[in-house]
């Protein structure tokens, strides 16, 4: 169960980014008026939400793993932003960052062990 809740850990701050990402993307260049433009972003304001609930689901997770457990597990995360990377925002992503992303993976199963 404690590695289901990691991973829905995970699932939220990917979702979060993801949403930050989407209202940067929409809110343009910098300049006088970025930060009303944040402020009043639905796709900021859903990202911070969702960080909020992120962040109580682990502080419940540090009360039930060891943190050298569950620290490491959350670079998954990385691992998942390559991937949507890639699949949503259309980036180009290098055979060597799909090779750090596969070394990260494999790392997180040798802790996870």
């Amino acid at each position: 169960m404690n590695y289901i809740l990691l991973i829905i850990n995970i699932l939220f701050l990917v979702s979060g980014q993801m949403l930050w990402k989407t209202g940067m993307s929409q809110i343009g260049p910098w300049g006088a008026g970025t930060l009303i433009d944040v402020i009043k972003s639905p796709y900021i304001i859903g990202g911070g939400m969702i960080y909020v609930f992120a962040t109580v689901l682990w502080l419940y997770i540090l009360t039930k793993m060891p943190f050298s457990i569950a620290y490491p597990f959350q670079s998954l995360a990385y691992v998942l932003g390559v991937f949507i990377g890639f699949a949503i925002f259309k980036e180009t992503v290098t055979p060597t960052q799909w090779a750090g992303a596969a070394v990260i993976v494999f790392g997180v199963y040798l802790i996870a062990r």
